[in-house]
């Protein structure tokens, strides 16, 4: 990772060219073929099975039956190296595929819990002996995958976890007791990758076979959505795991943890984003049949926002996704050395690790605008969304768990400023030197609020003009967290409104680099629809970080109206005043996706 672009979190403080950003228009035919294998086996295998996979009696049975043909299809094994059975592809294309299936909430759920959480910790961190043995299996779904991180009592704080390891007298074994909490695919997984304290103390990772002597798992739960996957305590009672199954080093299981929980963050986000789609589906073809007041309710321009909000939400949430995703590959495919050489995954585990930011917000931006979505489409089909039998209904529930999984929102919010700050602090990020630059470009009165030449060049400069703000946003606390370090901790929603800051920065930066990228390829008339989203966008990011400025420093100032006062007068130096008629390009927007009934922006 040479190039400063390339680090991650490095878009608080600098540019980013649409030419070395990913997009999902980059990707080939070949990609394309094989995602299309994902999105069929959905439509045509999983959907019509819904009520079968979703009752309790037959669901553990279906989504085993279901994973295993996926495995045939080769869907199972995308990320997995060709030397282990699989296709060795990058994250990219493994997140293009999971995209595509990503139909189903509960299907969606055990299959990214096999091919994610419960396939990657082996991936990454297994000797090659353990990859000669799990990974071929895993990669064709004759084994399956589950991930046993949570205890009762220990949920995002799950490095306290109480579950015990420690060595037989013979050095043969490790002895293991514990339970584990809320395990999906525990129903029918043959493969656990499980976390305990050894000897009480030192948190490290494990493969535990479902078969282990000791190994059982408890009844389902029964939960609010997701029903057809399964969920189980994982119970470990003097479980006897062969001494070679420790995964990676004594002490260093929150390296496995935390960095299989960044992935599985970022696919989280292209999950919601997967349903997203095909809910905005389902909405143009209910709106379009049903009749009020002598016409069809798609015709109400109202309503079409509502439409257009939700075709701006899965561009958002696609352009962000796939920049990550590119992104990390991108790093990855700077290492220098031989899959076989222990370095390169200790290398790679560190590219992933370096886009812990991009991550956070992928998980909290996609699951929070897959819950808008999905209230969207509910309450455009009126009563009939509060009814069973409509896709709507479920999936309202379904969507509720986004926000939990994989770290809540709250914990990946705080995460977002805290490692900025952290960086900033270590000297990885130079943080202060561009707070300082940007109170010097004020004083100066020298900020740049002209529109730039072009196509979208007037969101061009409110994009950059978004960053001053995000950096003006975190300077103010940042400066008072220099005399108290323990500042940015001690008000934690001051994090959570940097998050938000975070998130409105990167994605009106996605969006705009993204269809800046497209209108040089295609031209601007292929590109009429996008550039639409793009100025609505940026134009609505950039209002709402104004806000959150306005709010973070009047926090920060506490009673203080002089403190105020003075951060305002910086503010006003930020402001670029210009007016944006989103009703009629929302309307456009809609009429088009209409036109085409499904999400379509040629």
């Amino acid at each position: 990772m040479a190039d400063n672009w390339k680090k991650g979190g490095l878009f608080f403080l600098q540019p980013t060219e649409s030419a070395d950003v990913w997009t999902v228009e980059d990707f080939d035919d070949e990609d394309n073929m094989f995602a299309k294998t994902a999105l069929d086996f959905v439509m045509n295998e999983v959907l019509p099975r819904k009520e079968e996979i979703e009752a309790s009696e037959t669901k553990v049975a279906s989504h085993a039956e279901l994973l295993k043909k996926a495995g045939e299809l080769g869907l199972l094994m995308v990320e997995i190296p060709e030397e282990f059975g699989g296709l060795g592809q990058g994250l990219r294309q493994a997140m293009y595929v999971a995209e595509h299936y990503s139909k189903n909430g509960s299907f969606t759920t055990s299959m990214m819990c096999h091919t994610g959480i419960g396939t990657l910790p082996i991936v990454y961190f297994g000797t090659p002996e353990q990859k000669a043995k799990y990974l071929p299996k895993l990669a064709t779904g004759e084994w399956l995958g589950a991930y046993a991180l949570t205890e009762e009592g220990f949920g995002s704080d799950a490095l306290s976890a109480k579950t015990k390891a420690v060595k037989s007298e013979d050095g043969k074994y490790w002895i293991m007791n514990g339970v584990k909490q809320f395990i999906t695919n525990a129903g029918f997984a043959d493969v656990y990758t499980v976390y305990a304290k050894v000897d009480g103390e030192h948190f490290t990772a494990f493969i535990v076979d479902a078969d282990t002597p000791g190994v059982s798992t408890g009844a389902e739960e029964h939960k609010m959505g997701i029903k057809g996957s399964s969920t189980r305590q994982l119970i470990l009672e003097d479980a006897q795991v062969p001494i070679e199954n420790m995964l990676g080093e004594i002490g260093k299981g929150h390296k496995v943890a935390l960095n299989i929980l960044n992935i599985g963050r970022l696919k989280l986000g292209l999950g919601s984003l997967g349903a997203m789609k095909i809910l905005l589906k389902e909405t143009l073809n209910y709106t379009a049949d049903r009749k009020q007041f002598g016409q069809t309710i798609n015709k109400f321009q109202l309503l079409q926002g509502k439409m257009a909000d939700m075709v701006s939400e899965i561009y958002i949430t696609e352009s962000m996704a796939y920049r990550v995703a590119g992104d990390i590959d991108k790093a990855i495919e700077m290492i220098d050395l031989p899959h076989e050489d222990p370095a390169f995954w200790t290398q790679k585990v560190a590219c992933v690790e370096e886009y812990a930011i991009e991550d956070s917000i992928l998980k909290v931006y996609g699951s929070e605008a897959l819950a808008r979505v999905v209230d969207d489409a509910v309450q455009l089909h009126g009563g009939y969304g509060f009814i069973e039998e409509y896709p709507v209904c479920g999936a309202y529930r379904d969507a509720r768990i986004n926000r939990i999984f994989e770290g809540t929102n709250e914990v990946n919010r705080m995460l977002m400023p805290g490692t900025l700050m952290r960086r900033a602090m270590q000297g990885q990020i130079d943080l202060m030197s561009g707070v300082m630059g940007l109170m010097g470009r004020i004083k100066d009165d020298s900020i740049n609020k002209e529109a730039a030449e072009g196509t979208l060049g007037r969101e061009k400069t409110a994009v950059a003009l978004l960053r001053d703000w995000a950096v003006f946003g975190l300077g103010v606390p940042a400066q008072k967290a220099m005399a108290d370090p323990k500042y940015m901790m001690k008000n934690q929603i001051l994090l959570e409104l940097l998050a938000d800051l975070t998130m409105d920065l990167y994605a009106a930066e996605s969006v705009y680099l993204r269809t800046e990228k497209m209108i040089a390829a295609k031209g601007e008339d292929k590109c009429k629809v996008p550039i639409m989203i793009t100025e609505v966008v940026v134009y609505e990011k950039l209002r709402h970080a104004m806000e959150l400025v306005r709010q973070i420093c009047a926090n920060c100032a506490g009673d203080s109206s002089e403190e105020f006062a003075k951060n305002q007068k910086a503010m006003h130096r930020l402001v670029m005043s210009y007016g944006l008629d989103t009703m009629s390009r929302k309307q456009a927007i809609a009429e088009h996706m209409i036109e085409r009934e499904n999400y379509n922006l040629q």
